[in-house]
């Protein structure tokens, strides 16, 4: 279970996430709606520490993760995998070896750093890592360069790498919305199979609502850093939407497309 307690962030006078209060049992695919700015990629962050909370707490299983540091700080971010829009893969380096880095928070000590100066990974981690490429139709590309491949190719050799660090949790923050709509739809279904298949809990930023009925148990929607609805898919309907929004399904989608032709923000 991870639970949100009165999670505030601000950045000077500006409050990003505002008090922000959930509980998500194990296993469930939530999605996070909004318009840009609305403190979703900033909710995402707070959960693995990449940002520092201003108030608030985030637990997992009882345990304070924002009361963590050093080693335990890093076995949190190794079982609270993220995905980001842009794939922050290193595109000089071949597919196999960028998955092959989720297995990196495995290796200690002189071997991590021989592993960090050769890219000599165990066979046996060499193995897991092309049976997973493979899982997700990546085998054939395992040796090209990153830069080669297609975004949603790219997307999906960095959900590899976050499924590779076998996480109880993967955060995804707007992992589609680069992606022409037919690559959208494989990331999404390689993120909900990740969640079916191996009861990972997924929290993923959407822009549209369409994708995310589509593909989540449930829907979070955040207004200036608040969260306005929490519900089933089904009870955001459109009079919901305008009420929360004062726009159309249509009208956010076409935001949404424009939010995603100008460089991602937090």
């Amino acid at each position: 279970m991870l639970e949100l307690r009165g999670l505030t962030r601000r950045f000077g006078t500006v409050v990003a996430v505002d008090a922000v209060s959930l509980a998500v049992p194990a296993g469930q695919m939530l999605g996070i709606i909004g318009r840009s700015g609305a403190g979703k990629s900033t909710l995402l962050r707070l959960v693995n520490r990449l940002v520092e909370p201003s108030a608030g707490q985030v637990l997992h299983d009882g345990v304070d993760v924002t009361a963590l540091h050093g080693r335990a700080l890093r076995g949190w971010r190794r079982d609270c995998a993220m995905v980001f829009q842009q794939f922050n893969l290193v595109q000089r380096l071949d597919v196999l070896t960028n998955a092959l880095l989720g297995r990196l928070a495995y290796q200690h000590g002189l071997r991590r750093a021989r592993v960090l100066l050769t890219g000599g990974f165990p066979a046996a981690e060499r193995a897991r890592a092309l049976a997973m490429l493979n899982r997700f139709g990546l085998l054939a590309v395992a040796l090209q360069r990153a830069e080669t491949l297609s975004g949603g190719q790219q997307q999906r050799v960095a959900l590899c790498r976050a499924l590779l660090q076998a996480p109880r949790l993967i955060l995804a923050d707007e992992p589609i919305a680069s992606l022409d709509p037919a690559n959208a739809r494989l990331v999404m279904q390689a993120l909900r199979e990740a969640n079916r298949a191996e009861g990972i809990s997924v929290l993923v930023n959407l822009h549209h609502l369409e994708t995310a009925r589509a593909y989540c148990d449930r829907i979070v929607a955040m207004q200036a850093g608040r969260v306005v609805f929490d519900g089933a898919p089904s009870e955001l309907d459109a009079a919901r939407l305008r009420a929360i929004y004062g726009l159309t399904e249509a009208e956010l989608a076409a935001e949404a497309e424009a939010a995603a032709a100008r460089p991602a923000m937090a």
